[in-house]
């Protein structure tokens, strides 16, 4: 699971930071998730080492122009490039509206090639190795923030311990890699959690905004490896925060504590916070730490590798 920040700046895009996006590669299906899709997303997957041949899922938080401008661009280009695959799309109830009509009054055929969802608090998608919830969030318009988790996966079997009580390899095997209880022809039973160690956890991203802070935001996060979360203003701009129903640093930093997140990156920053500014993204920065250390800033083409938490646990 590899996260990469395609787009960080709030509005409009800067010179350095293009509108929100952020694509979540799935290495081992050969899958990109995107996650809004603001003006420019395209260009920014030609500055990256992305394929855009890969999204098989978009997922749009709210119906703001910074996160949906570039998403006709994307499909017309996704099916330009002649790949075979459907695209699913899931969004608020405005999304399906937006797509149609941008698509018959440019004379884009997308009627076999796109499946567009509509979004409410709950399970929103689901398979073998993966779901996704979502969490309505407090803003202007309906935003919704997403949760993605990966299933545990089954301890490894212990094939030299199997061997060693002479089970003979096999269809068998499966059948106790799943830690079922099997019979063998000389009258054994054999469990096989016994040969397998425990079950390893699965890793979770949560990805909130546009919010002010929120409760939803709370119950989304709770527990999950990684939270981004927008942090549009600094701590002495909260006014702002609150009339345009945005977050601040600290707001941010609140979320990802009472959350009980591993880390918290932040990103859709406004563009006010320059470096030739009084206020710059390093206090942004240093406000969030004070509340929640393990923060990071998100800048555009930020990649943020997932370990394993099977990983984690060799290296402590």
């Amino acid at each position: 699971m590899e996260i990469t920040f395609l787009g960080t700046s709030s509005g409009v895009p800067t010179r350095s930071r293009n509108v929100s996006s952020i694509a979540l590669r799935l290495p081992q299906r050969a899958e990109v998730w995107l996650f809004d899709c603001g003006e420019g997303t395209q260009h920014q997957f030609l500055r990256s080492d992305l394929k855009t041949s890969q999204i098989r899922r978009i997922f749009i938080t709210h119906m703001h122009g910074d996160h949906i401008y570039g998403l006709m661009g994307l499909i017309a280009s996704i099916g330009l490039a002649g790949t075979g695959h459907t695209l699913d799309i899931y969004g608020p109830p405005a999304l399906a509206d937006y797509i149609k009509t941008s698509a018959r009054c440019s004379q884009l055929d997308i009627a076999r090639r796109v499946n567009i969802h509509r979004v409410q608090a709950g399970l929103v998608y689901e398979d073998a190795e993966f779901t996704v919830t979502a969490q309505k969030l407090e803003h202007r318009v309906t935003a919704h923030g997403y949760r993605v988790t990966e299933k545990d996966k089954s301890g490894r079997f212990n094939v030299e311990q199997a061997q060693a009580l002479g089970i003979p390899p096999g269809p068998i095997y499966k059948e106790l890699k799943q830690g079922k209880t099997i019979t063998l022809d000389d009258g054994r039973i054999i469990n096989g959690q016994t040969l397998c160690s425990d079950p390893e956890k699965g890793r979770s991203v949560v990805y909130c905004t546009d919010t002010v802070f929120c409760q939803g935001a709370v119950e989304l996060a709770q527990g999950a490896d990684v939270l981004i979360h927008e942090a549009t203003f600094a701590h002495q701009d909260a006014q702002f925060a609150f009339e345009r129903l945005h977050s601040t640093s600290t707001m941010a930093a609140q979320v990802a504590l009472l959350a009980g997140v591993q880390e918290l990156i932040m990103t859709h920053f406004s563009p006010r916070y320059t470096p030739a500014n009084e206020v710059t993204l390093k206090d942004l920065l240093a406000e969030a730490r004070a509340i929640f250390p393990n923060t990071k800033l998100a800048h555009d083409f930020f990649c943020y590798e997932l370990p394993r938490h099977r990983e984690v646990a060799s290296q402590n």
